[in-house]
């Protein structure tokens, strides 16, 4: 019995230090270029944010098994709602998000399906207008490098300091690997990895960005959980598997769907309704 354990012991580490190489070189891989696109911003970082928008939709859909109709009607919302963002304002991008939310919704309850649809409009949609409006602004690089770097950072030290330190549960009910010393040291990764990109930019106060990286890192956390419930309401593993190592772009993006658009939030109220990525730097 003992002889038999340990092979399957090794095996389970061999295959968890696989899975962990594959999420490194995908993520070595994906990253530069996606950093690329933000640094270029413009009309080729918008074209990337519609397309991320559309795959989130398409797992969406898939996963709440909604009528092809009203995905296809939802992405087209997506869409103009986009092109919406660069040819006029945000307050008109969101206001054809919400009528494409409510027209999915009746669409859904058309077709005898709960209006999960509406929802994936809104889970899609709005960090693509926070983002893009975000970007678009007079510090837009730097706003989005910071929200950037404090998911990254708060996916990275809680998964390590998790590991590392162990603990009790953070909801395991939802995602049974996360403990509380692991979100502990996802809020201490975000805040030392947004007051670095200040302190390597010059603009903001470190300390000021760094005491606002912490509840945008809890959002990025709960955005995080929020996703994993979701797929365990539908007995789904992964939202997808287009990323090796990672999954869908879903399972991806999580963290920073909800920690984008906390922060458009905070930059829009900080500049009392003008340029977010003005408000965030004036913290």
């Amino acid at each position: 019995m003992t002889n038999r354990g340990a092979p399957a012991s090794r095996s389970g580490k061999s295959a968890g230090h696989s899975n962990l190489f594959v999420r490194v070189v995908s993520a070595v891989i994906l990253a530069p270029l996606f950093l690329g696109v933000v640094w270029y911003g413009g009309p080729l970082f918008l074209v990337v944010l519609a397309v991320a928008a559309l795959l989130i939709l398409n797992e969406w859909s898939r996963i709440s098994r909604s009528a092809d109709f009203v995905a296809l009607f939802a992405g087209f919302g997506l869409v103009v709602t986009v092109a919406t963002v660069w040819w006029s304002s945000n307050f008109y991008a969101l206001m054809i998000l919400l009528d494409t939310m409510i027209i999915v919704g009746f669409l859904s309850l058309l077709s005898g399906r709960p209006p999960w649809s509406a929802l994936g409009v809104l889970y899609a949609g709005l960090p693509v207008v926070a983002l893009a409006e975000l970007r678009l602004g007079e510090n837009g690089l730097w706003a989005v490098a910071v929200i950037l770097a404090l998911t990254w950072a708060t996916d990275i030290a809680a998964y390590f300091v998790g590991r590392t330190l162990g603990g009790p549960k953070l909801w395991p009910r939802v995602s049974p690997k996360k403990t509380w010393s692991g979100a502990i040291g996802g809020l201490v990764g975000a805040a030392a990895a947004a007051c670095a990109v200040s302190l390597i930019s010059g603009i903001g106060s470190p300390m000021a960005i760094a005491l606002v990286a912490i509840p945008l890192s809890i959002a990025s956390q709960l955005g995080d959980l929020a996703e994993s419930a979701f797929k365990r309401h539908f007995g789904v593993k992964d939202s997808g598997a287009l990323i090796p190592g990672h999954g869908g772009i879903m399972d991806r993006v999580d963290g920073l769907v909800a920690a984008a658009v906390v922060a458009y939030v905070v930059g829009l109220v900080a500049s009392g309704g003008g340029d977010p990525s003005l408000g965030l730097a004036t913290l």
